[in-house]
């Protein structure tokens, strides 16, 4: 390729609102360009980068035993009412009519569309196990698109969806999506995690995230440095304290404590650690009627260390908690407690309240929390003596950097990630609500047992630019880069020798399958640098006049600080083992 026949279009600066480094360097590299909000057209320099994307992701999804097919983005809703999803869902969903007033969606996942393919087609044990993927458009109307492809609205997805007889075998093929997985971020050239996670409302029980680490990560990835374990931060088990809970030492004090509403001011105020003072969450659960009427509420108080934060996936699949839950209302609180937010605590409610506390504050002693009393606390509190022992322990908080590993090998570190990959086993979820099965072995009807398989492809790329870039620009991987070596040759259009060996360079590594790029857009070096180096080409060949006649050409490898002077005669060896020919 020569860049005179391609298109590069960058710029010297960032569009006002591109809040993070990917969106920035992404638009001002020409890759990307805004059509509306959390809507990208794909420049071609960016699309060379989601094609290898594409490539890396099919190759091993083939080899894995994928079948690959398309799926519509427009999908009619009447799937989507099987599984009640098309009213469950919030308006992420884009609903729409045609001319016919019939209702169809923008497709943002494709579990209703594969079931019902699996349910025409796969009528015996005989044709399982089946894994069917796509590479696909998908659209979420997302409340706040920000952050360039890290949460647009339209998207591009590899999804795969296995089905299998029973769960053994579907566990299996679960396993072959994993080591597929593995192989293909390997093959990306980026630092990764496969981290235990929650499967969240698309349901199921076994369930990874493939996290790319990087500063700017959205979540938070809880590992052991010492061991294999790792989960994010919903996921992650705090361990259950070691030792029995100390006596009671201090007396029950009521002491005032003005202008302490939190924590973390009432332990600056009372010259406390903040992990000797225990934090009140209260939250309401509702049941409802078939009109949607609120018949019963239940009040539930929460005790948390003050140094640690309620981890919400918890606290979600406790008793009572398994429909949802939502934080009391101030009148709520009122009733309850006798007192607003702000000095709440176990003692003296004034009406029933279900206490859970976590496993930390059950074995507390001498701890401090609210009187239920505006500018109030309570110190020396002690669990037996002062107050009865909870309803429920449970863990309810987020693990910290420091606490031990559940797997026993040591202490647990904390990093940022940004997902790019999520593999679930799904169970019968599916194929139960759209009534697909199967024949078994002993005639009877089987439900599907199934998997789901994602990778967002377009957002891979802008996780890439997060965790590989500089103050020049963009680093790219080998392997996902827009090209993998540039030509830069100085005064090609002043000099027939350069203009030959860039020329001859180019054409010879064309032909060994380098994806390689001539800049013959006669550019001044300083200009032309730059441009390479914003848009992150790793691998840089530069071609002048002078060094040509000492038989010296220059490579530099875009992590480099400075380049390196190389014999033309040298110079095919080099690149060999640079580029892994």
């Amino acid at each position: 390729m020569k860049a005179s026949q391609f298109l590069i279009s960058t710029l010297k600066e960032a569009p006002a609102d591109a809040e993070v480094v990917s969106h920035q360097l992404m638009t001002r590299a020409g890759m990307i360009k805004k059509l509306g909000a959390g809507i990208y057209i794909y420049m071609p320099m960016g699309l060379r980068v989601i094609q290898k994307v594409e490539k890396i992701v099919r190759e091993e999804m083939n080899r894995a035993g994928g079948i690959e097919l398309t799926m519509p983005v427009v999908q009619p809703a009447e799937l989507w009412q099987e599984t009640g999803r098309f009213d469950k869902m919030g308006p992420e969903m884009l609903r729409i009519k045609d001319r016919h007033e019939r209702d169809f969606v923008l497709q943002p996942t494709s579990e209703e569309v594969v079931t019902d393919i699996a349910r025409q087609e796969l009528r015996s044990y005989k044709q399982l196990p089946k894994n069917f993927y796509q590479i696909q458009t998908k659209f979420r109307d997302e409340r706040r698109p920000r952050f360039g492809l890290m949460r647009g609205r339209e998207f591009v997805m590899k999804d795969a969806y296995s089905f299998d007889r029973d769960r053994d075998s579907a566990q299996a093929s679960y396993q072959v999506m994993a080591g597929a997985y593995r192989r293909i971020f390997d093959r990306f050239g980026l630092t990764y995690r496969a981290v235990a996670a929650d499967s969240g409302a698309i349901g199921g029980d076994l369930s990874e995230e493939f996290q790319v680490i990087a500063a700017t990560g959205e979540d938070a990835i809880v590992y052991c440095p010492n061991s294999d374990y790792a989960a994010n931060i919903e996921k992650a088990e705090a361990l259950a304290p070691q030792g029995p809970r100390p006596a009671a030492v201090q007396a029950l004090t009521k002491v005032s404590t003005p202008g302490s509403s939190t924590c973390a001011a009432l332990a600056t105020f009372l010259d406390l650690p903040l992990s000797a003072t225990v934090k009140s969450m209260v939250l309401a659960t509702d049941e409802v009627n078939d009109y949607d009427e609120v018949t019963k509420t239940r009040v539930f108080l929460l005790l948390l260390r003050g140094d640690h934060e309620m981890n919400e996936v918890k606290v979600g699949k406790l008793p009572g908690f398994e429909l949802g839950f939502r934080l009391a209302t101030e009148l709520e609180i009122v009733e309850h407690f006798g007192c607003k937010p702000g000095y709440l605590g176990p003692i003296g409610l004034k009406r029933s309240v279900t206490v859970i506390a976590d496993r930390e504050v059950v074995v507390m002693a001498d701890w401090v929390c609210g009187a239920n009393q505006l500018d109030f606390h309570l110190t020396g509190v002690n669990w037996g003596r002062d107050l009865p022992e909870p309803d429920l322990v449970a863990d309810l908080r987020n693990v910290v950097a420091g606490d031990l590993s559940p797997d026993g090998q040591g202490e647990l570190a904390i990093e940022r990630g940004i997902e790019v990959g999520h593999v679930f086993y799904l169970g019968t979820k599916y194929s139960q609500a759209m009534n697909a099965t199967f024949l078994a072995e002993d005639g009877k009807p089987r439900h599907f047992e199934m998997g789901c398989y994602g990778i967002g492809v377009t957002r891979l790329p802008a996780a890439a630019v997060e965790q590989n870039h500089d103050a020049r620009g963009i680093i790219w991987p080998d392997a996902i880069a827009p090209f993998t070596l540039v030509i830069c040759p100085i005064g090609m259009d002043r000099s027939e020798a350069v203009r030959a060996a860039a020329e001859q360079l180019h054409d010879e590594l064309a032909a060994q399958g380098v994806d390689v790029l001539l800049d013959d857009r006669g550019e001044r070096p300083g200009a032309m640098f730059a441009d390479w180096e914003l848009i992150g080409v790793p691998h840089r060949v530069t071609i002048g006049d002078k060094g040509l006649k000492e038989g010296l050409v220059e490579y530099q490898h875009r992590r480099d600080e400075a380049a390196t002077k190389v014999g033309l005669a040298e110079l095919p060896a080099l690149l060999k083992g640079k580029l892994g020919l």
